[in-house]
């Protein structure tokens, strides 16, 4: 049945010439992922924010750039008083370590958005690839029904010609064919449009177009080659996974740097408070006709002035600011934690209801149906049986082929659902059980 059903070379022929002239590469599920993290543009985009951030950590521990500071006396102090040349330099207290350390709080974080990033894009490609082939397997079950259409109008007229049936099987075998048609023809457009958003999410920076390869569906054991567990294995329950599966989620762990960096955060908005030292230092002289010993005069001096003391403001409003950023920051990882227990507990629920719908189309609907329909052509074409019962059961059948073909995507992409909410692709259901 999957081999009759599924097979779509006949399709790829014509897919291609509709495509275009552009190179087009045929790739699987695993292939398709690693091109996408490898060239995904806006993933390569992404990822020279980590450069940014280290560079943000040398700002934060920078030091501040000193000062040349002069002194020129003018008038009668001119020849009384000496001339200075000098620099100052600004020391800040208590500030570059908390600074450095938030600084490298958000590269930690800016780490984690992007490999959250890589993950979110190969769920993303999964599910584009699902989608493409079943959008190839359902074409290729209306043309492979639009072909039994065509040869049941056949038989019509030559029942008609043979005066076994009436005109009106003919007229109703053509409007059946004219309909398939149209099913056809709009089945071809969700293909190029399943087409070209896979290629929108790998978003090659080559350009490169790519395709799935071929007869995915129609193959006995392709679960494995799409990366998914086998419909009829028996799953653990969910509180045997409920842990492990949130270990590692990415939302979690974000929600967790943030805390992170509000707690620095705070640090360093308090250490405002803390005065900074100014040193100086130079030199001055003065000229041997100024001096009453007619001798040319120099020396050194230092000093030191204590700055931003906080006096008149204490930075109040941005440490209350900060301490309410930091509670922001406790709840929503509360809250994180809470979501996440429920939307996986709701997506390993679907992947079960797909497993089960999938394992009932299989054992109980397809074997049925592929005989009743083809009992019921030997009928009509042996004048058991009239045109109308015929194209009523193929309708049926037409729409269990392609439910069952759903079916197979909503197995596939349940499973990625799920993974999505588990932000581990390479998920084992009986690692440690």
């Amino acid at each position: 049945m999957k081999k009759t059903l599924f097979i779509i070379f006949l399709y790829i022929t014509m897919f291609s010439s509709a495509i275009g002239a552009e190179e087009i590469k045929k790739v699987d599920l695993q292939q398709a992922i690693n091109i996408a993290v490898d060239n995904n543009i806006d993933l390569q985009t992404s990822k020279l924010d980590i450069d940014i951030a280290k560079n943000n950590i040398k700002q934060a521990n920078r030091l501040n750039n000193p000062n040349i500071n002069t002194f020129f006396n003018l008038g009668a102090a001119g020849w009384s008083e000496p001339q200075q040349i000098g620099a100052s330099e600004l020391i800040e207290i208590g500030k570059r370590g908390p600074r450095k350390n938030l600084a490298k709080a958000n590269l930690e974080l800016i780490k984690e958005n992007i490999q959250y990033n890589k993950f979110k894009l190969k769920m993303d490609v999964r599910e584009a690839y699902v989608k493409l082939v079943a959008a190839k397997s359902v074409l290729y079950t209306l043309k492979q029904q639009q072909a039994l259409q065509e040869n049941l109008l056949s038989i019509a007229r030559k029942r008609y010609k043979a005066n076994l049936v009436p005109e009106i099987d003919v007229i109703q075998a053509e409007i059946a064919l004219n309909q398939m048609i149209t099913q056809v023809n709009s089945a071809e457009v969700e293909v190029n449009a399943a087409y070209n958003n896979f290629n929108k999410i790998i978003n090659d920076k080559n350009k490169v177009k790519y395709d799935s390869v071929d007869k995915i569906f129609a193959e006995e054991n392709n679960f494995e080659e799409l990366l998914t567990p086998e419909p009829d294995i028996e799953l653990p329950a969910f509180d045997e996974i409920d842990e492990r599966a949130l270990a590692n989620r990415f939302d979690i762990k974000i929600a967790k740097n943030q805390v992170d960096i509000a707690q620095k955060n705070l640090i360093v908005v308090a250490r405002q408070r803390i005065p900074d030292i100014e040193v100086v230092g130079g030199w001055l002289y003065q000229k041997a006709n100024h001096t009453d010993d007619n001798r040319f005069n120099s020396g050194a001096f230092a000093g030191a002035n204590v700055v931003n003391i906080p006096l008149f403001y204490n930075y109040s409003p941005e440490i209350k600011n900060a301490k309410l950023t930091l509670d922001q920051a406790l709840m929503n990882y509360e809250s994180v934690k809470n979501k996440a227990t429920i939307d996986l507990h709701s997506a390993y629920n679907k992947f079960l209801t797909a497993r089960m719908n999938l394992n009932h189309y299989e054992k109980k609907i397809l074997t049925d149906s592929e005989e009743l329909i083809s009992v019921s052509t030997k009928s009509y074409e042996q004048g058991k049986s009239d045109i109308t019962a015929l194209i009523v059961m193929k309708q049926s059948y037409r729409s269990i082929i392609i439910g069952y073909t759903q079916a197979l995507a909503d197995y596939y992409n349940s499973w990625t659902n799920f993974l999505r909410e588990v932000n581990d692709p390479e998920f084992d259901l009986y690692e440690d059980l």
